[in-house]
């Protein structure tokens, strides 16, 4: 008697995920997701960011997409821009600094 080939492969598959599921529980130790990169409070960098600013309302928007994007906000109140290569290269259609 033989067993029919997509039954095997359904097996197969269950295991391999029940495999994925066990592993990524004991990755994450109490349950709690984890990711590769910190995600950064933008708010709050961004409030310091644009605290000096004439604008801060359109300064904190701007920011506030450049930060979601790269998860990177340069420290101070303006330049400071190469400690954060994708904030720094963020344009507008225009081609001008869309980052403050």
């Amino acid at each position: 008697m033989a067993i029919p080939k997509p039954l095997i492969a359904a097996l197969l598959l269950c295991f391999l995920v029940l495999h994925v599921v066990e592993a990524d529980q004991m990755a994450d130790g109490a349950g709690q997701k984890r990711s590769l990169l910190q995600k950064m409070d933008c708010g709050a960098a961004c409030e310091a960011r644009c605290r000096l600013s004439g604008r801060p309302n359109l300064c904190k928007r701007a920011c506030g997409t450049c930060c979601a994007r790269c998860n990177c906000v340069p420290p101070g109140t303006s330049g400071n821009q190469e400690q954060c290569p994708c904030y720094y290269n963020q344009t507008t259609h225009g081609g001008k600094r869309k980052c403050p």
